[in-house]
């Protein structure tokens, strides 16, 4: 039987989806399965998958001679999500379904041997991508039913196998194997994350009031210290500070971490801004995404709306370091390969820490048995380089912590600020700013680019003159006399004030001189 039939399916690049016509044509000839559409080895692979499923699924291969066209054909199509559309065109093609049902479906999911059906990344992608091509219905895996149905005004379908596919199509009854919870868990749902609490901190006044700065503004954040002196602790506890995300934001970063593969099963909006602390050992690539295959997503797109904390910032591998000042300014990761570009989102809050020299003694207060710092001016000064100028130029807030007296551990019950209570200020800092930026894409102060700051959030005579000074010293460059501005302005939203004044302009000022190890 010849024929041809056509149904859609969805492929991702980086962390957008894109709907895709799959054209299935039964013919006879010289025998042969072929699919053009600038197709990669995996989609290619899909004809070994597709025949192994149809034929224990009890149906006839089609052919002798089948031909699968992927439209656009410009757009490249990779990995094995588009099985499942494949194998259900064929059929549709050689009349064992109904080819009118299946044109009306968006279809994605992996076909193993056995005719199951197996979850597959970026389900949630793919319900947003159909959505957006206006389509009504959307089959994918059953472990990924929750995730896809986080998607509004779509119908969700799932299947556990390609014959519960066909005898959906076919209007007939469900097979007994389409009930069964199979070996796919998807009672379990991922927790929230359980933020630190502020409280858990002593002492360190200075980088509580920093890290409640960086919440309120949106700002980058360095530490340096003595080992053990809260750095850690802070940068777990910011998180907490920020607010919830709203559906928007919570949508953007679902979907990130669905095209990752870390939603597991179960699916379940990320509401809290996510946390990501590499170790130092971690790669340019897995820093900023890409790879030369299918781009995969970076620790900056999965730190997007939260924070990114690189502990022992100077032995990350430069490259990686150096490809954090894309992202730090335009909010955005663009990855460049021969074969493709790809776009991720990549707006977070960046947290440097650092030791103050290599053997991490410098400074430490003598004590018996412990060996004093023997590090040279010369490696103090190769090891503080690691972080490049043009890179500590974007971090707006820098702070140097001091090991805590005991009177501030106080090893009891302690007076200090709950996040609770910080983050309330938080929160209503960043709610006048939003009154602020009113009708603009911006929501806090680190957001807005240096040229609307000066010409319409700038300084009046007599705040500015701390700046003026600290230009006239050399102290700042033109990109750092923006980021203090931004920063006065989110000291006056926390002191409740409509404009920076002298005392606002003076505060960002000692935020940002205050880390003495990074000049150094």
């Amino acid at each position: 039987m010849s024929g041809v039939a056509r149904t859609r399916g969805v492929v991702l690049l980086g962390v957008d989806g894109h709907v895709i016509g799959v054209e299935a044509h039964v013919s006879i000839g010289v025998s042969g399965f072929s699919v053009v559409g600038l197709a990669d080895k995996l989609v290619g692979e899909a004809r070994d998958r597709c025949r192994s499923a149809v034929l224990n699924t009890g149906l006839e291969w089609p052919g002798p001679k089948n031909t699968i066209g992927l439209s656009p054909s410009e757009l490249p199509k990779k990995g094995p999500t588009l099985d499942l559309a494949i194998a259900i065109a064929l059929l549709a093609a050689s009349g064992q379904v109904p080819a009118d049902a299946v044109a009306e479906l968006v279809v994605v999911g992996e076909l193993g041997l056995d005719g199951k059906v197996r979850a597959v990344r970026g389900a949630l992608v793919a319900a947003l991508a159909a959505r957006s091509v206006g389509a009504r219905r959307l089959v994918v895996p059953a472990a990924n039913v929750d995730e896809a149905s986080l998607v509004p005004d779509l119908e969700v379908v799932g299947v556990r196998t390609l014959a519960g596919l066909v005898a959906m199509v076919r209007g007939d009854d469900v097979p007994d194997v389409e009930l069964l919870a199979d070996d796919d868990d998807l009672s379990a749902e991922p927790q929230a994350p359980d933020i630190p609490d502020l409280v858990d901190v002593r002492g360190q006044h200075a980088a509580r009031a920093a890290l409640e700065l960086a919440a309120a503004g949106g700002h980058h954040l360095a530490m340096s210290g003595l080992p053990g002196v809260g750095k850690t602790m802070l940068a777990e506890r910011l998180p907490g500070l920020l607010p919830a995300l709203d559906e928007q934001a919570a949508l953007e970063v679902t979907a990130i971490h669905s095209v990752a593969g870390r939603l597991g099963s179960g699916g379940r909006l990320i509401t809290v801004p996510p946390f990501e602390a590499p170790h130092h050992t971690a790669t340019h690539a897995a820093m900023v995404g890409g790879g030369s295959g299918v781009p995969r997503v970076g620790l900056v797109s999965l730190a997007h709306r939260g924070v990114l904390f690189l502990d022992e910032a100077p032995e990350f591998d430069p490259g990686a370091l150096e490809a954090l000042r894309q992202p730090l300014e335009s909010g955005e990761m663009v990855v460049a390969r021969s074969a493709f570009s790809v776009t991720f989102p990549a707006r977070f809050h960046l947290v440097l820490a650092m030791n103050p020299c290599p053997c991490g003694r410098s400074g430490a207060p003598p004590r018996p048995g412990v060996p004093s710092c023997s590090c040279t001016p010369q490696q103090r000064r190769r090891y503080l380089a690691r972080i490049s100028g043009p890179l500590l130029d974007r971090v707006d807030l820098r702070v140097t912590l001091v090991p805590p007296t005991l009177a501030d551990l106080e090893f009891g019950v302690s007076d200090a600020e709950p996040t609770a209570a910080v983050a309330a200020r938080v929160a209503a800092a960043r709610e006048r700013a939003g009154r602020r930026y009113a009708g603009t894409p911006w929501r806090v102060n680190a957001d807005v680019p240096g040229p609307v700051i000066r010409r319409e959030f700038g300084l009046d005579a007599e705040a500015a003159q701390p700046l003026e000074q600290a230009l006239a010293r050399g102290l700042l460059s033109a990109r750092g006399a923006d980021r203090l501005v931004r920063v006065a302005w989110t000291v006056a939203d926390l002191a409740g004030r409509d404009r920076p004044g002298r005392q606002d302009v003076g505060a960002a000022l000692a935020h940002r001189e205050a880390g003495a190890a990074w000049a150094a």
